[in-house]
């Protein structure tokens, strides 16, 4: 049997093997690609010679197609290829295309593996002089399988974005842009991906050459929905919920993907797909124990709903929010819900409650109402929040909710119920066991009168370290990936937070093999363990990536370890005596790499241990006192 892959350029073997080389020229290629691909496999003599050889006089051109079907036929055997005086035919089995394996894998769903098979242009690279009725096919036929192999890799490409494997995603839509360049879907999941990773600019620039492309090879613009997500991804750090990726491409600038936790993205996914992104209410929980990445979760959810349009509204509570009152819609009020066209249309009785406490909300809204001249706080929230959604799907967003105050809680169950047809999504992130009867009595409905999800989220598996080990220090061999992952796993009770330290410092230059420890102390978890109780191992992790940081990123940490959550650049660049510029790159460099979070209110660290560690490890009592001086927050 021959084989051909013609999905790229052409390669052909013979019962396995390599074939004869006069298989392998052009026109005796062509023939037999274009017989396996015809109907019945079986086309007349006139039709070939008038296909491949029209500028020969018949018989020179009979007799060329003889000679043709002659590598053919002695490849295959007599029985396999029919020559008749009038027409010419394979058997079904004699030849066995790549196409055929791509169509039979695609309609059975299976599109990782049509993609696989792609590996360029059909028949890349081939090309016939004099025979124009052959060019013609061949153009159709690229048409078609461009379309076909673009279809497979984007449903690829999609898949992978839904599991957060971005750089795959954004890898996967790059060869679907490299068969056709002008190809829009494709770029636009190549800026998503990209977006997704931080990469902005790499995100804008793809969608430039797109531009470029459309203007000089079709004279026309991109689309609506490229330049919609064009809008999207340039406004991405304006609407300040994530990072933009810092420059360079050190060890300790690089953001660990998100493994281990594919199936739990994908759940949030679909939750988005079947409520808000339909136009109804929805619910989701991300529960766990601290450090295990909750919160990386749940960005990564905001991330990809901000780029389908909807608008994130983003607190993260801290213990002083719990008594008090309202401090939750505030935090909301400030964490995004301002940026929404449709709040303009709220009474303005209801802009007035938060105009007269945010002087962002006052500078927009400056109506000079009297104190007292407001609606009541849940009034007035659920007039924002009903104009916002008349323009936008939104997204409530509340990380340490087991921290929001017990009115501010009772008004997000309240709204999932009044707006239950509008397009909201409410994410909470909660302690593995909240202790909160509000947050008990709303995990208790998701699912039955909320449409929605929990998700709980536990320490990593060995196999997700192992991922995590390959990506840090891709040069070692399996063994060494082995060993390394092992002791990852062991040091860090497969909590990312940490185990991501430890690789980036093996990375940086620390020898786990000198160090000894272990972890965690029983029933305990991340949040009540002190610095001394963690292994040697992580301590050190902590502190080579701590030093590899900027100066600038260093002194921000110093002094955020001093100061009570949250956190605003204001207070950090006193503390820090940087420049206000200055202090927004180092908060960039933190938060990229997960050493900081941040909501509308300000930053606060990932998780306490790693305060508490910079606060024992890295400071002294006298630049302690002399940050509480500089900030004027000294007893």
């Amino acid at each position: 049997m021959i084989h051909c892959r013609v999905l790229g350029p052409i390669e052909v073997t013979v019962d396995g093997g390599p074939a004869p080389p006069e298989l392998l020229w052009r026109r005796n290629l062509g023939l037999l690609v274009y017989l396996a691909r015809s109907p019945k496999r079986s086309r007349s003599r006139e039709h070939l010679i008038g296909l491949l050889w029209p500028e020969k006089p018949e018989a020179a051109a009979r007799h060329s197609l003889n000679e043709a079907l002659r590598p053919i036929r002695r490849c295959l055997g007599e029985a396999a290829i029919t020559a008749q005086a009038d027409r010419v035919q394979l058997t079904a089995d004699a030849v066995r295309l790549d196409t055929d394996e791509f169509e039979t894998k695609a309609q059975s769903g299976d599109w990782p593996g049509a993609a696989a098979l792609v590996a360029g242009v059909f028949l890349e690279g081939l090309a016939i002089p004099g025979a124009s009725g052959f060019d013609e096919w061949l153009t159709a036929e690229q048409r078609y399988w461009n379309q076909r192999a673009i279809e497979a890799l984007l449903h690829v490409a999609e898949h992978e974005l839904d599991a957060g494997r971005v750089r795959d995603a954004a890898a996967t839509a790059a060869r679907a842009r490299a068969i056709d360049p002008v190809c829009e879907a494709a770029v636009r999941v190549l800026m998503r991906a990209l977006a997704l990773d931080g990469d902005r600019a790499g995100a804008l620039q793809a969608c430039a050459e797109l531009d470029q492309r459309l203007h000089r090879d079709l004279k026309v613009s991109p689309s609506a929905d490229t330049t919609v997500l064009l809008e999207r991804i340039r406004r991405e750090r304006d609407i300040g919920t994530r990072a933009a990726r810092p420059r360079g491409d050190t060890p300790e600038r690089r953001r660990a993907p998100l493994a281990g936790r594919e199936q739990d993205l994908a759940g949030l996914w679909a939750v988005w797909r079947g409520g808000p992104a339909s136009g109804s209410a929805a619910a989701v929980v991300i529960a766990g124990d601290p450090g295990v990445g909750k919160t990386r979760l749940m960005d990564e959810l905001v991330g990809r709903i901000r780029l389908e349009g909807a608008l994130p509204a983003v607190i993260r509570a801290v213990e002083s929010d719990r008594d008090a009152p309202w401090n939750g819609l505030l935090g909301l009020a400030r964490g995004g819900l301002l940026e929404a066209a449709g709040v303009a249309a709220a009474p303005p009785l209801s802009l007035a409650w938060f105009a007269s406490r945010i002087p962002e909300w006052a500078d927009r809204f400056p109506m000079g109402y009297q104190a007292g001249a407001a609606n009541a706080p849940a009034h007035a929230f659920h007039d924002v929040l009903h104009g916002a959604l008349e323009e936008q799907p939104v997204a409530v967003v509340v990380d340490n909710a087991e921290w929001m105050d017990r009115e501010s809680l009772l008004v997000l169950t309240e709204v999932l119920r009044d707006f239950a047809r509008r397009p909201l999504l409410l994410v909470l992130a909660v302690p593995a066991s909240p202790s909160r009867a509000e947050l008990d009595e709303l995990q208790s409905r998701i699912g039955r009168d909320v449409m929605g999800r929990v998700v709980r989220v536990g320490p990593l598996s060995a196999v997700a370290v192992r991922r995590l080990a390959e990506w840090a220090v891709s040069e070692f061999d399996a063994a060494a990936l082995d060993r390394l992952a092992r002791r990852v796993y062991a040091d860090s009770a497969g909590l990312p937070l940490l185990a991501i330290e430890l690789l980036n410092a093996v990375v940086l230059g620390l020898d786990l093999a000198s160090i000894r420890g272990s972890w965690p102390v029983p029933y305990k978890t991340l949040d009540q363990t002190l610095p001394g109780d963690l292994p040697a191992g992580i301590v050190s992790a902590l502190r080579v990536t701590f030093r590899r940081l900027s100066a600038g990123a260093q002194r921000v940490l110093q002094v955020a370890a001093v100061l009570d959550e949250p956190l605003d650049p204001g207070r950090l660049s006193r503390g820090t005596g940087l420049a206000p510029d200055a202090t927004a790159e180092a908060l960039d460099e933190l938060e990229w790499n997960r050493w900081l979070t941040m909501d509308g209110r300000g930053y606060g660290f990932v998780a306490r241990i790693v305060r508490d560690v910079i606060a024992q490890d890295q400071l002294t009592p006298g630049q302690r006192q002399r940050i509480l001086a500089a900030t004027g927050e000294g007893a």
